[in-house]
C-alpha cells in the first residue's frame, strides 16, 4: 500500500462506521445521524502516475471531497477481491482486469455498468478498461557494452549462460509484469519447455529476481544490470529521456494485461455517485492515463509511433486467476 493513502483511510474510521450504517439502513435514515452522505470508496491498484491521473478527473469533475483513495499492489487488492467478494467494502473498484473478470465469475459482485462506452476490444458488461501494459525486453546500452554482452533478441535468449549476474526479472509470484514474460515463453514453447526456460532466466537472475515489476527497471537503470524484462512504456520513456536504456520486442512478443474499473453491486444501499466516478474515469481520466500508458483503448485514440510495439501477441487462453496460478507453479 501506498503509506499515505493508508493514513488518509485511517482519519476516516469513524466516518467509515456511518457509511456501513448507511447502506444497511439507507441514506435518508443516515443523515439525521451523519452530517454529510458517505464518501464513495475506491480500491485501485493503480500506479502514482494513474491515480494522479483518476483524481485530477474526480476533482474537476465536482467530486473533490467525496470520494476515498485507497492504494493497494496488483496481488493484495486482486486476493482481497477474490476472498471478500460482494462483502467488499469498495464501491468502485480498478484493478487487473483478470481479477475482475474472475471475481465476477465467482461471487456475481459487479453492477451492470449503466454508462456508454467505445472500447476497442469486447468487454464485459460490468467493466471498463482504463490502463494497458505490454511486456518488453530492457537493455542499459552502456553496460551491455562495458561487459561484452550481445543484444538480445528473445526472452530465450535470456536462458543463456552468458548472461548469467547480468539480468533483473519480476518474480511471477509477487507481479503481474512477470506474467507477460511467462506468457509469451508458454505461448512461444509450451509449458514443459517454457519451465525448462524460466529455471534458467531464473537462474541467471540469481539475487536479481525481484519482487515488483518496477525492481528490475530500478536496477537496469542504475547499471546493477544489463538486462531486465519490465512494461515497455518505461524503456520508451527512459530513452526519450536520455538515459541510455533500449528495449528489444521479443520474438515471443509483446503480451498486454489491462486494468478496467468496476462499480460493486451494493443494491439499494449503494452509494449513487459510484457509477458517475465510473463513468468520470473511463470518460475524462483517459487522456492523461494515455500520457502514461500509450496503448489506445478506446475509439478515437491513437498510437503515438515511439509506443507501437512491433509483436503483439495474445496469450490463446482467457486470463484468469487459476490460469495465472497454473503459470505460476513453472516456478517449482
Amino acid at each position: 500500500m501506498h503509506q499515505k493513502t493508508i493514513k488518509y483511510r485511517h482519519e476516516k474510521t469513524v466516518h467509515h462506521d456511518c457509511l456501513r450504517a448507511c447502506r444497511r439502513f439507507g441514506v435518508l435514515l443516515c443523515l439525521g445521524g451523519c452530517n454529510q452522505s458517505p464518501e464513495v470508496v475506491i480500491y485501485s491498484n493503480a500506479d502514482e502516475e494513474s491515480r494522479l491521473a483518476m483524481q485530477d478527473a474526480l476533482d474537476r469533475a465536482g467530486f473533490s471531497g467525496q470520494y476515498i483513495f485507497s492504494s493497494f499492489s496488483t496481488s493484495e487488492l486482486g486476493g482481497k477481491i477474490m476472498a471478500e467478494g460482494s462483502n467488499i467494502e469498495a464501491d468502485v473498484i480498478t484493478a487487473s482486469t483478470y481479477y475482475l473478470e474472475s471475481a465476477q465469475q465467482a461471487h456475481r459482485m459487479f453492477a451492470p455498468l449503466s454508462f456508454t462506452f467505445h472500447a476497442l476490444e469486447k468487454t464485459p458488461g460490468f467493466c471498463a478498461p482504463l490502463t494497458a501494459q505490454e511486456g518488453a525486453i530492457f537493455i542499459n546500452t552502456r553496460a551491455l557494452q562495458e561487459n561484452g554482452l550481445p543484444r538480445p533478441a528473445s526472452l530465450k535468449d535470456l536462458a543463456s549462460p552468458a548472461y548469467k549476474g547480468f539480468i533483473s526479472i519480476p518474480n511471477i509470484r509477487s507481479s503481474s509484469t512477470a506474467w507477460l514474460m511467462v506468457q509469451a515463453l508458454v505461448s512461444a514453447y509450451g509449458e514443459q519447455e517454457a519451465r525448462r526456460l524460466l529455471h534458467s532466466i531464473v537462474e541467471n537472475a540469481g539475487p536479481h529476481l525481484e519482487n515488483s515489476g518496477s525492481g528490475p527497471l530500478k536496477k537496469v537503470r542504475a547499471g546493477e544490470v544489463a538486462i531486465a524484462f519490465g512494461l515497455r512504456h518505461q524503456a520508451v520513456a527512459d530513452r526519450k529521456a536520455g538515459l541510455p536504456i533500449d528495449y528489444v520486442d521479443p520474438a515471443e512478443g509483446n503480451f498486454m494485461l489491462t486494468e478496467s474499473v468496476c462499480v460493486t453491486d451494493k443494491g439499494a444501499g449503494g452509494n449513487p455517485l459510484a457509477m458517475k466516478m465510473a463513468e468520470t474515469l473511463v470518460r475524462t481520466a483517459r487522456p492523461g492515463i494515455l500520457k502514461v500508458y500509450p496503448v489506445p483503448l478506446y475509439e478515437g485514440e491513437n498510437f503515438r509511433e515511439d509506443a507501437r510495439s512491433s509483436n503483439v501477441k495474445a496469450f490463446p487462453e482467457p486470463l484468469t486467476v487459476d490460469l495465472l496460478k497454473r503459470h505460476q507453479a513453472l516456478m517449482n
